[in-house]
């Protein structure tokens, strides 16, 4: 499960107004609209099961829960899984959402892409659709994906959105395994023609609680958010970290360095945003409604059968910590950068216990928490 952030959860943007008084404006919803899935890739949040899940919304109870979604901004929807495409309704649903003027994405793995139903992508307003690429050859991708011919239908159901006119980009999970073959990815990438390429930081959560010797040290993530923002100068393809917060504080510390303002001229969107965007300006809401800051930190925000999804937007206790600074602990608390980072929340959850202690996988000491030494 990775999104079209639009990610989340790699997204597509557009402008985003004000949200309503008294709650921030909601820029992306990554919805799983089911939990059915046909692989079993090593890193999901989910376990697979080729059936939807017990308690799934039926059309009905979903199109309800679109129209709530205006309520909170104009957010870009993520119809993600589980694997969409498995969701009988699922043009419907975007139709749906479409009518409500809502800008729609989609995260397929693309071994369900067919030309028919990549027109099908197409007609209904899917506006970009999201790949993952994990490896730059057959068997490295598959091992990580779980199921034989993965790679190979992903990069058929890739054809298929070409030939269709779809929008589409590769999300690549950064791990030890694949660190050494990110130019590969990338050329592949650029080779299939995609829009962008996002790479996506491990969170060990799920089934990528086992990935231990997978997840990257704190040194290593530092050493490839540096290499990312030297390789973005190379190419004209937008690329993005996702789930990667402090991508902003090094890009604001390298372009310090170098002389350059941070801005939409230099960085486009990423001059915008802040890096973990969960409980703030995005959310995950799950196959059964249960609302989370993003799709790794399983977290009940609240849920939208029992409470209006806006509300849970507005009020919802977890959010309003991830939105005030003085509820971050240690050295996340009083970090210069915090306003553009935050660090992740979920690996804070999974690798300490507490989402709101520093993030686990930072290098960086702040500048105040170094002259408390």
């Amino acid at each position: 499960m990775q999104h079209p952030h639009a990610n989340g959860h790699s997204h597509p943007h557009n402008a985003h107004p004000a949200g309503p008084a008294g709650m921030p404006p909601l820029r992306l919803i990554a919805w799983e609209v089911t939990r059915a899935c046909n692989l079993a890739c090593k890193h999901c949040r989910a376990e697979a099961c080729l059936d939807p899940w017990p308690g799934e919304f039926d059309t009905a109870e979903a199109k309800a829960l679109i129209d709530t979604f205006p309520e909170t901004g104009s957010p870009i929807i993520i119809f993600t899984g589980g694997e969409p495409l498995l969701r009988p309704d699922i043009f419907e649903l975007v139709r749906h959402a479409r009518s409500r003027d809502l800008r729609c994405v989609m995260a397929p793995n693309g071994t369900l892409v067919t030309a028919e139903n990549a027109r099908e992508i197409r007609d209904a307003g899917i506006a970009r659709c999201s790949i993952s690429i994990d490896a730059p050859n057959a068997a490295d991708h598959d091992a990580f994906r779980g199921v034989p011919g993965a790679f190979e239908g992903a990069l058929r159901g890739i054809e298929y959105l070409k030939s269709a006119g779809v929008e589409f980009q590769i999300n690549t999970t950064v791990t030890k395994h694949n660190m050494a073959n990110f130019k590969e990815i990338f050329k592949l990438a650029e080779a299939l023609g995609a829009a962008a390429w996002h790479i996506f930081l491990l969170v060990p959560t799920g089934r990528a609680v086992e990935l231990g010797a997978e997840i990257i040290t704190a040194k290593e993530y530092e050493e490839v958010l540096n290499w990312f923002y030297d390789f973005r100068k190379t190419t004209s393809m937008h690329l993005k970290a996702t789930c990667a917060p402090h991508y902003y504080r090094i890009m604001r510390q390298r372009a310090k360095a170098e002389g350059v303002t941070v801005s939409p001229d230099t960085f486009g969107m990423d001059a915008m945003t802040r890096g973990c965007l969960g409980g703030t300006g995005f959310c995950f809401i799950s196959a059964v409604g249960q609302v989370q800051p993003c799709g790794y930190l399983d977290l009940d925000c609240g849920n939208v059968r029992k409470t209006p999804f806006p509300e849970i937007w507005r009020s919802s206790p977890q959010f309003l910590q991830f939105r005030n600074k003085d509820e971050y602990l240690g050295k996340c608390g009083v970090c210069e950068y915090h306003r553009v980072c935050g660090g992740c929340r979920a690996r804070a959850h999974t690798m300490s216990g507490n989402y709101m202690a520093p993030e686990p996988l930072c290098d960086y000491t702040p500048a105040k928490a170094a002259e408390g030494r």
